[in-house]
């Protein structure tokens, strides 16, 4: 087994863990400092992030109206303390990125370029055509190499937290090239993973995105918070489940049923006219678009695929120099995955599981009920997302809050002893571990697929767009026994040399884990909120759930919830509404 040591270590090579791991280095530069990501850090899925970035720019909009309309936009349900630190470092975050040498999309003046996004009422997107994340994410690798004190792991899939004495002290990480066993040890480290929409069977995420963080924390006996809350996509492609940026529509593409007629016009968007304005509509936050989407296909008014129900995102009358300007993205991923040219075709979508507004909780500076563990980023809820995310507040979030964790990680490394020795024990019994449960077992009659595909099926029938009490108790029932039967899954391959077997597994226990949180938060959250609609309980319930759920692990596997007060500054629990 190799051991190596560091001061701070980054669990995620993407853009809050590059941005955290620039921050360490720039609060002191003799930190030493480890990057350990489970692919090549520009193969994170930041990279893919197309519509844009939020921040105030513009003199006819105001750090208020941001607040506003984020806390308003997540139903009520985010911490307003977190949402006005947010709002105000964003903009200092993204100008930033900018000297860094982002190259965001310009006016003919020189200005930075903002487009509208679903759920602001200000044009405050900042954006570089539709591959913003790709260019956010180059520019912060890029910046990262100026600094000698970052090693980075490339490759590496952690397993474990190394816990000792009330703190945690480093990783047990698989080198996936050789099989190799690592313990790396560390004063503070910080999660940086991102979400865990794999659990879910149509998702616009990279299938490294299996909550592997998340999963990683709460066996430690960290809590995870608000995990009921899970964000559609109201436009993925069917079959593959790739994002068609909102940036299509925010440039004014229609959302039709199939009839040709623009059925968001029948449904309350939370405006305050009887119906929306028509340039705005599609444009209202993505749990209202997807819930509509569910109504259109119960009257009968969608389009039949082999794939399942889709409408139609229609974006030909743009024209193509638009497209070709401000969508080559979303020209490019049709023409691919689709076979249709979007200048000439309207493309077909459909709701699909896209992020998670729940995750690690933390307080404002990115720190976890566990000493020296830190987390960023769509692993972490701090929360500014609340029950429902606005569209391009999160590549912001991984600016803020990756920079807030890298600078409070270093703090404490800086006065922190170094790991004790004795933890490099606690790597050998998981070495141990993966040798008896996985490698040398041959007798599991159980598969990976099988397994992953049951779980998958279960919680998008019990914590879908729409739920209910009883397909909630159903699903919590099943995936108990499917945790049991993972206790019985056998591997194929037993070598150590890029076994994505191996991996696949451990992203399975991961996922499992998971799964269960999001199913019981849902099922105790008796109420309707955001993205999570209990049909059963069709009201918002101020009174009981202004409230974050806390999910523990218990020592024998079981689940325990705890409720925590939604902080509230300034603005008191109102009625939502968009674009008032």
């Amino acid at each position: 087994m190799d051991i190596s040591s560091h001061d701070v270590l980054l669990v995620g090579g993407g853009g809050a863990g590059l941005r955290a791991a620039i921050a360490v280095s720039e609060t002191n530069p003799k930190l030493k400092v480890a990057v350990v990501s489970k692919v090549y850090p520009m193969r994170s899925h930041t990279v893919s992030a197309e519509g844009g970035a939020a921040a105030v720019i513009k003199s006819n909009d105001s750090l208020d109206e941001h607040a506003y309309d984020t806390v308003s936009g997540g139903d009520w349900m985010s911490d307003q303390d977190a949402v006005e630190a947010f709002v105000k470092e964003a903009p200092e975050e993204m100008l930033r990125l900018e000297h860094w040498g982002c190259p965001w999309s310009r006016e003919p003046d020189g200005h930075i370029a903002v487009r509208p996004f679903g759920g602001m009422k200000k044009e405050r997107t900042w954006f570089a055509a539709d591959k913003t994340g790709f260019h956010m994410l180059h520019t912060l690798f890029q910046t990262s190499l100026k600094y000698n004190a970052i090693t980075r792991y490339d490759e590496f899939f952690v397993t474990k937290l190394l816990v000792d004495g009330g703190r945690v002290q480093g990783v047990v990480a698989i080198e996936l090239m050789s099989g190799k066993i690592h313990a790396i040890l560390a004063k503070a480290v910080i999660l940086c993973t991102g979400g865990c929409g794999r659990v879910f069977p149509f998702t616009t995420n990279a299938n490294i995105k299996n909550g592997d963080g998340m999963a990683l924390a709460y066996r430690a006996g960290v809590p995870l918070k608000d995990m009921e809350f899970v964000q559609y996509h109201p436009t993925g492609l069917p079959f593959t489940g790739i994002l068609i940026t909102e940036a299509a529509r925010s440039e004014g593409g229609y959302l039709l049923n199939k009839d040709g007629y623009r059925y968001l016009q029948d449904y309350n968007l939370g405006t305050p006219q009887p119906k929306p304005v028509l340039r705005s509509m599609e444009l209202g936050p993505r749990d209202r678009l997807s819930q509509a989407f569910v109504k259109e296909m119960e009257k009968g008014r969608t389009i039949d695929t082999p794939y399942g129900p889709v409408v139609h995102l229609d974006i030909r009358h743009l024209g193509e120099k638009i497209i070709n300007t401000k969508l080559p993205f979303v020209r490019e991923l049709c023409l691919k995955y689709q076979n249709i040219d979007p200048i000439k075709e309207m493309i077909p979508v459909r709701p699909v599981v896209h992020y998670m507004m729940g995750g690690v909780h933390t307080d404002l500076n990115a720190a976890t009920a566990l000493t020296g563990l830190y987390a960023a980023g769509e692993v972490a809820c701090v929360s500014i997302n609340g029950a429902n995310r606005l569209g391009s507040n999160s590549l912001t979030e991984l600016l803020v809050f990756g920079a807030r964790a890298g600078k409070a990680a270093a703090a404490f490394a800086s006065e922190t002893a170094e790991p004790g020795s004795h933890v490099v024990a606690q790597a050998m019994d998981e070495q141990r571990r993966l040798e008896r449960q996985f490698l040398s077992k041959t007798d599991g009659r159980e598969s990976i697929a099988t397994i992953r595909e049951e779980m998958q099926a279960t919680i998008e029938k019990g914590a879908g767009i729409y739920r209910t009490g009883d397909l909630l108790a159903q699903a919590a029932q099943n995936l108990r026994r499917l945790q049991e039967r993972f206790q019985n899954v056998a591997i194929t391959d037993h070598s150590y040399t890029f076994n994505t077997e191996l991996t696949a597994v451990l992203e399975l226990a991961f996922m499992l884990d998971v799964a269960e949180t999001i199913v019981q938060s849902a099922l105790q959250r008796s109420e309707s909120r955001g993205a999570h609609q209990r049909t059963d309980f069709p009201k918002r319930d101020d009174e009981k759930y202004l409230a974050h759920s806390l999910i523990y692990r218990n020592e024998d596997g079981s689940s325990r919830l705890e409720y925590l007060p939604v902080t509230i500054t300034r603005w008191p629990p109102a009625e939502r509404v968009y674009g008032k």
